[in-house]
């Protein structure tokens, strides 16, 4: 069995759900504030939050170009929420920094405020039967994707909430609240095939 080592940005946000829900299915779970902490994950969550916060954080310890070789090098990630802006290459109406890495426009904020918030059965073909029950928080969405991103789920209007790029994944939603973990065992599946190819 691989032994896996999945890193959770843990600078702002709920980063502690996460590393909750990695220590129920055995993984071993590494908070990262800095770049030397990324040794050795072999694969990444960043966690839902406030994505300037984070974002300003990250260039603060310095953990954008790090975070960008991971992605160059194909390690897994896991964007929510929060996490999902910062994985992506357009945020419509906001001048605002990003890793870049998925060929997705999000728009923040987009169904209001906290108050706003809300829950919904999702549909998940990758997840089978039965539906996920997706918590959203001042939750953003994705307007529009490039050719080689997969939608993996949509709200009953259509609206994707969550999408894959290659070993990228990203949630509008909070896979981590729900007693649910079977979107985590789905990004570790890449987490799993990533170690395998490095092992073969």
């Amino acid at each position: 069995m691989l032994m896996r080592r999945v890193g959770v940005l843990a600078l702002q946000g709920d980063f502690a759900e996460h590393i909750a829900v990695l220590h129920r299915l055995e993984v071993e779970a590494v908070p990262v504030r800095l770049p030397s902490e990324l040794n050795g994950v072999g694969g990444l969550i960043i966690p839902g939050g406030e994505s300037t916060t984070i974002g300003k954080l990250m260039r603060e310890y310095q953990l954008t170009e790090a975070l960008n070789g991971l992605i160059a090098e194909g390690i897994p990630l896991l964007g929510t929420c929060a996490g999902m802006v910062m994985l992506a290459s357009r945020i419509s109406g906001m001048d605002q920094q990003s890793l870049g890495a998925m060929d997705i426009e999000v728009k923040r904020n987009a169904f209001g405020r906290q108050v706003d918030s809300f829950e919904s059965d999702l549909d998940i073909p990758v997840l089978g039967q039965p539906p996920f029950h997706a918590v959203f928080i001042r939750a953003p969405v994705i307007e529009s994707v490039g050719d080689g991103v997969e939608i993996l789920a949509r709200l009953a209007d259509g609206s994707p909430v969550a999408a894959r790029q290659n070993n990228l994944v990203a949630t509008a939603f909070h896979p981590e609240i729900p007693h649910d973990l079977r979107f985590h065992k789905y990004f570790l599946s890449f987490v799993d095939r990533k170690l395998e190819a490095k092992a073969a």
